[in-house]
């Protein structure tokens, strides 16, 4: 059934009205049947769930969660949790059970949308999650078209997605405003739930996206989990601009080069570690795929050492690379240009439209020289409008309408803005101020390392010690990286209170599932480790 002409189009359906033909979303695994829909399939399989979810009691301003990898089904239930007014709540299906109950609790949810590998795990908790009324199942293996998922991926009590969808003559829901929780990585302790309302900042979005210089016939890939903020957000983005969207199931480097040769893939959104294992695989593989379709790579998540940005430029088009800063919280900030990419070593831009920035000193008071750190202050109308059931630590970061995160920065003379790392990770040894991200840049342009972390661990002496953690290259050599030969390029980069006085070989860091470092745990490794 068509859209009533009279009421009012959110933009998932001003699309399907639009290009009701052109392709919305592409699902193509090696191995399996590439699945696809029209924007006009797409949004009507949207209405149909929405229509589902409906059914079940699902009310506007309700905390309804999505649990699964990378596939149509999960990008549906978000346009359709939007449509009906609820807020949209990913879970990380890295968590444990004891974590997945934590944030399912801790959000209210009342339903959980899951793909069927997860069916398992979610009857194992039921119990713990009695605000939960319903839980159901969909295969995202399989095909979107009312197939019935396997009795096996069923436990009591749960439902399957083919028993939910609307019948297909349905009028759509009523469209409304929704919003989306979610959860903080959690690098520093429990992760909280910052929740935004859809609806806000558009005229600054639209100048972003102006500035990006997307265009309608991008199609973009995602390069990571949609329940991380960015990646998600820039797949909505996406279909807004009504783009094509090509989503992997699950990151793997070779074969997210395949799609993006298959379907000539112009934009995407990436954390360094994904485009780090990218460009460090064999020339021979790399050479068998083209990039030269690519157009807008959005740098963020994480800082991308410049040495990473090198040998990005060497595999991609180098006016293809943009870096925004921000975070889940507060957005958007910053912006850095293809053309000052390199020109700017270790800078994340400058402010994005329509953002205000401020650097603040410990008492709160405005820095204005350039070169003096200070922790950044941002005022937009995109910012989240809180933490779920923390009011009060949302206060407590807010100043005056103006809201931080705990980053600390500098800008220079051009207006250019400088991350020195997270204020809770500043290092503080013999008296000065050390910034972990300062160092973790210089260390990575040395040929024979993979990636480093640094952080301060106890000392008698100094109060902290910096020490560095660091996974090297897997060459054919016959002198593997020393601590000897790490000192000695440091020494070449970096003052010399800021060499680390401790060095670490390790095969992996500890990573959040989007990727970001989980310093704490390194910290509690190395706790101990005499300085």
């Amino acid at each position: 059934m068509p859209e009533a002409p009279d009421a009012p189009l959110d933009s998932l359906t001003a699309m399907a009205l639009a290009q009701p033909d052109k392709t919305a979303i592409i699902d193509d695994r090696p191995g399996g049947p590439v699945r696809s829909m029209t924007y006009r399939e797409f949004n009507h399989y949207v209405n149909r769930l929405a229509n589902g979810l409906l059914s079940l009691g699902v009310e506007p301003g309700d905390s309804i969660m999505w649990l699964g990898q990378n596939s149509i089904e999960v990008s549906a239930f978000s346009h359709a949790a939007r449509k009906i007014g609820t807020v949209s709540v990913p879970l990380n299906y890295r968590l444990t059970d004891s974590e997945s109950v934590y944030v399912i609790s801790d959000s209210d949810s009342v339903l959980v949308f899951a793909d069927a590998p997860y069916a398992d795990m979610l009857d194992r908790i039921r119990s713990r999650i009695p605000a939960v009324d319903n839980v159901v199942i969909f295969s995202g293996d399989g095909p979107t078209d009312g197939s019935p998922i396997h009795a096996n991926h069923l436990h009591p009590g749960q439902i399957a997605e083919t028993d939910l969808l609307g019948a297909l003559d349905e009028p759509p829901p009523t469209p409304r405003t929704g919003k989306v929780m979610i959860y903080t990585s959690g690098t520093t302790g429990n992760p909280k739930g910052a929740v935004r309302d859809a609806s806000l900042g558009t005229e600054q979005v639209g100048a972003l996206l102006q500035m990006l210089n997307y265009r309608p016939d991008d199609v973009y890939i995602t390069c990571g989990p949609l329940y991380h903020s960015g990646p998600g957000a820039f797949a909505s983005l996406g279909f807004i601009m009504g783009h094509t969207v090509v989503v992997q199931r699950k990151f793997d480097p070779e074969d997210w080069l395949r799609l993006v040769d298959a379907y000539r893939c112009s934009s995407s959104f990436s954390a360094p570690t994904p485009i780090r294992m990218i460009v460090n695989l064999p020339d021979e593989v790399k050479r068998r795929y083209d990039t030269s379709s690519m157009r807008v790579m959005v740098a963020n998540a994480a800082p991308w050492p410049f040495a990473l940005k090198e040998a990005y430029v060497k595999d991609f088009p180098p006016e293809s690379l943009w870096e925004v800063y921000g975070s889940t919280e507060l957005g958007v900030n910053t912006v850095l240009a293809p053309e000052d990419q390199l020109r700017k070593p270790g800078s994340c831009g400058r402010p994005a439209p329509m953002v205000e920035i401020a650097l603040l000193d410990d008492d709160r008071k405005p820095i204005t020289e350039p070169h003096v750190p200070g922790e950044v202050f941002i005022r937009a109308s995109s910012v989240f409008e809180s933490y779920h059931k923390a009011h009060d630590r949302y206060k407590a970061d807010e100043l005056d309408g103006w809201h931080t995160v705990g980053d600390m920065a500098y800008r220079d003379e051009e207006g250019f803005y400088f991350i020195c790392d997270r204020k809770k990770d500043m290092i503080i040894s013999g008296g000065m101020n050390i910034y972990p991200a300062e160092i973790e840049a210089a260390l990575e342009r040395h040929p024979l390392i993979y990636e480093v972390a640094v952080i301060g661990v106890p000392s008698d002496d100094w109060g902290e010690s910096v020490m560095a953690v660091i996974v090297p290259k897997t060459v054919d050599s016959e002198t593997p990286l020393t601590v000897e030969e790490v000192e000695d390029f440091a020494r070449t980069q970096l003052a010399g209170f800021k060499v680390p006085r401790l060095i670490e070989f390790v095969d992996e860091i500890p990573k959040t599932g989007s990727n970001k470092i989980l310093k704490r745990e390194l910290r509690k490794r190395f706790a101990t480790v005499e300085s």
